[in-house]
């Protein structure tokens, strides 16, 4: 079965900037810098601008602050950094659908420090449940997971378009976020366990630590005139054939 959400229900009265310049940013770091490299040189790539959470702690007994601004510097240069096209065009779709509305509650400024603060307390999530793991996190997911949090906080009943595809059911849905999102906060729960037992691959305790720092944050950046809880555009479940 597929099941894809392409766009919600939910206008904005501005142009969200600062989400078009976070993806523009995402995919110019992948193509610019990224795509043109060999197996051998990602590997350095990764090594280098990807957050390593041995070495992030390693600053602790190599104290210098070169040092230091390197591995705090890396958490920013990690956002920014992705495993594989469908790594990146995966996170820059959530990006596109929700973090325009998150923007316009919060004002650009505001937006973007939410956005760079959720990443970097998702990355520190990621550190203290494997603070020894050696393997480089690299991804936007730990960011947009706040942006996600936000988005449910503020608009629940929103309503997302899905795509669905099953044997010969083929058509477009309107589904609540608070399910849309919802389903995905329950995935990232259910694989927490296993990913902690795995070497690498999905850091999901940055996801749920991008998450929760959304969820914190978003009451007391939102702006003022901005209601938490508001209702949809459209009717639930209205089908398209």
């Amino acid at each position: 079965m597929i099941f894809f959400p392409y766009k919600d229900d939910n206008p904005t009265r501005s142009f969200p900037w600062v989400n078009w310049f976070l993806i523009a940013a995402n995919l110019w770091v992948f193509f610019a810098w990224q795509f043109p490299l060999d197996p051998n040189e990602q590997k350095v790539f990764f090594s280098s601008f990807g957050f390593i959470p041995s070495m992030f702690f390693g600053q602790l007994s190599n104290f210098s602050v070169e040092n230091i601004a390197w591995e705090w510097g890396t958490i920013i240069t990690s956002m920014f950094s992705h495993g594989g096209i469908f790594h990146l065009l995966g996170n820059m779709l959530f990006l596109y659908l929700y973090g325009d509305n998150v923007e316009e509650a919060m004002g650009k400024l505001w937006y973007l420090l939410f956005y760079l603060s959720c990443g970097l307390l998702a990355a520190l999530a990621q550190a203290l449940t494997s603070p020894d793991s050696g393997v480089p996190m690299v991804g936007a997911s730990g960011a947009i997971s706040g942006v996600i949090a936000s988005y449910l906080l503020l608009y629940p009943r929103a309503n997302v378009r899905v795509f669905y595809w099953f044997i010969i059911l083929i058509g477009t849905i309107y589904v609540p976020a608070y399910l849309v999102l919802g389903l995905w906060l329950v995935q990232q729960v259910l694989a927490f366990p296993e990913s902690m037992k795995a070497a690498g691959g999905v850091a999901v305790a940055a996801h749920l630590g991008g998450f929760v720092s959304g969820f914190v944050l978003t009451p007391f950046l939102k702006k003022k005139g901005i209601k938490l809880f508001q209702s949809g555009h459209s009717r639930a479940f209205a089908r398209n054939r």
